[in-house]
């Protein structure tokens, strides 16, 4: 592997690792301790966590992550065969849908909702508990996609 290549597909694996570590965070203790909080106090707090993810810091390590693992995938096709290509295409196939398909399908319709509840109301009729029953356990998947992705991505990059 050229070590161009091979710099562009470290980069990659360390952008799925951040990416699945900050998803870890919040399958492991930011959504549990949501959850403990009175109703309307974790639907106040998400609501600015989403508003929050949503800039620099995280956006770009998001898009840049997929942007490489785009052009990855060309690589692993063209490169099929070679040492470490099979860990190229899986590693960029579970970031691109476990990290952000699922991301885009699930998640941020689910947070586009959370941003219209009224925290009163989503108290009184169930809205928060809904949204963490099924957030919570796409994001799990986020997380795991993630990380899998990095070690296929670091495992390819050894390989080659």
């Amino acid at each position: 592997m050229p070590s161009g290549l091979r710099v562009l597909v470290l980069a990659a694996a360390l952008g799925c690792g951040t990416l699945g570590g900050v998803l870890f965070a919040f399958s492991g203790f930011v959504m549990p301790a949501l959850r403990r909080l009175p109703d309307v106090h974790g639907v106040l707090a998400m609501q600015s966590i989403n508003v929050t993810a949503v800039r620099f810091p995280l956006m770009s390590v998001m898009f840049a992550t997929a942007a490489a693992c785009v052009a990855l995938v060309v690589v692993a096709i063209r490169r099929w065969g070679e040492p470490g290509s099979g860990l190229l295409l899986a590693g960029t196939v579970l970031f691109l849908v476990g990290g952000i398909l699922v991301t885009g399908a699930l998640n941020v319709p689910l947070n586009d909702e959370l941003a219209a509840f009224d925290p009163s109301s989503a108290v009184a009729d169930g809205s928060w508990s809904h949204f963490l029953d099924r957030w919570t356990p796409a994001n799990h998947v986020r997380t795991a996609a993630c990380l899998a992705a990095s070690a296929c991505l670091m495992g390819a990059a050894v390989r080659a």
